[in-house]
């Protein structure tokens, strides 16, 4: 299977990332056969890949570093690089390909250590492939000085090194580093074109797949946890019960705080499946073995607490993230409203609970409709301005009732 089927519903995206594979094949022989590079390249050394949540941009940017390190024999063919079965494509697909560093951060922000250590990855020739690929999945999230790390090795690359960007919008990245990376936008998939991969690729039952990419609107990732996770459904629907839930006040905040409480037990769930082996791990590789009683060898207390401080800032990242996911399904759920409002022919993404939005749709007209939408909008801003989650989404929850 090409590397190319991992990128659902970008046909244009596909082919620019193709064209340059070629072209970066093409001037990899010719510098290894000691012969003139080719005088035209669609080939660049950064590349940023943009596109909003669930478009698959970190798929897309995966597929290009398999098919930058593709060793198939049919190459030399005609064959297109990515061919998905070689050496090269399967370990960059799975992630063990020596000279292909995949970084992805379950943190709120990348900082400079960790993209200092990146940049003199960069400055490594290939070890084994052709390339020496660095993919970094949350871009958006490096912190400013952690971007004028980064800056640097962009503008100036060590040869054959490619750097793949990843970030929602232009927007989230530095506009020095932008403008030195070819830009390709993603768009979001067809929702027909999801539910035909969680069927052949996941042996999803079609009408299960067809449900949950219509409930998700195309985002790859939610719809294939949504169809496999009977937990996930089970708090969607909860989600989606929330605007029958605040007629008063006291509605209000209940509901509020059972939404952060939700959150933050989703945050506990995983800090107790991760947290706990982390530390014993690194109590073991610091010599906290049998024999000492458990004690930490002297000079080791700081390790200890950035490992603690890293956990807390992961359970801070899960929690927002559960948050604001259920601030996506209450978004859809007032867009259907809307839609049902203005009679609109959008297909209705929350066909199951019809009912309770024609309710909603009866009882108000657009005009508020929209300012619950704009009142949701500001709640995810306030979040990521580090407001506490309860004041945000009690916020949220009065403004909702207004209307």
């Amino acid at each position: 299977m090409p590397v190319w089927d991992d990128l659902v519903g970008q046909e244009r995206v596909q082919a620019q990332l193709a064209a340059a594979a070629r072209d970066a094949d093409a001037l990899v022989t010719a510098v290894e056969a000691g012969t003139p590079p080719p005088a035209a390249s669609k080939m660049t050394h950064a590349w940023l890949f943009t596109g909003p949540p669930g478009s698959g941009r970190a798929a897309a940017a995966r597929a290009f570093a398999a098919a930058l390190q593709c060793t198939s024999p049919d190459r030399a063919l005609g064959g297109e690089p990515g061919c998905g079965f070689c050496d090269g494509c399967h370990t960059t697909v799975i992630g063990t390909h020596a000279d292909v560093e995949i970084v992805r951060t379950d943190l709120l922000s990348i900082g400079v250590k960790e993209t200092r250590a990146l940049v003199r990855r960069a400055q490594l020739s290939p070890a084994v492939g052709r390339w020496q690929v660095i993919v970094l999945e949350d871009a958006d999230r490096l912190t400013e000085g952690a971007g004028n790390v980064l800056l640097k090795a962009v503008e100036e690359p060590a040869p054959r090194t490619v750097w793949l960007l990843c970030a929602p919008s232009l927007e989230d990245v530095l506009p020095t580093i932008r403008s030195r990376c070819r830009h390709l936008t993603l768009r979001t998939p067809p929702v027909s074109a999801v539910a035909d991969v969680l069927v052949r690729r996941d042996g999803i039952e079609p009408a299960v797949a067809a449900a949950a990419a219509r409930a998700t609107q195309g985002h790859i990732g939610r719809a294939r946890r949504l169809a496999q996770d009977e937990d996930a459904r089970t708090r969607r629907a909860a989600v989606l019960k929330l605007p029958l839930r605040i007629d008063d006040v006291g509605g209000c905040l209940k509901a509020a705080q059972e939404l952060v409480d939700a959150a933050a037990e989703d945050a506990k769930q995983v800090a107790e499946e991760v947290d706990a082996k982390e530390t014993e791990d690194l109590r073991a590789a610091l010599g906290a073995g049998a024999g000492t009683g458990g004690r930490m060898p002297r000079g080791t207390a700081g390790v200890m607490k950035e490992l603690e401080d890293r956990q807390k800032r992961r359970r801070t990242r899960t929690q927002r993230d559960t948050l604001d996911l259920a601030l996506t399904d209450l978004t859809g759920f007032y867009r259907d409203v809307l839609a049902l409002q203005l009679g609109s022919s959008l297909a209705i993404a929350n066909e199951e609970i019809r009912p309770d939005l024609d309710r909603i749709a009866r009882a108000s007209g657009p005009e508020r409709t929209l300012r619950r939408i704009e009142a949701i909008i500001a709640c995810r801003e306030a979040l990521d301005r580090n407001v506490a989650p309860l004041l945000a989404v009690e916020a949220m929850t009065m403004s909702l009732r207004a209307g």
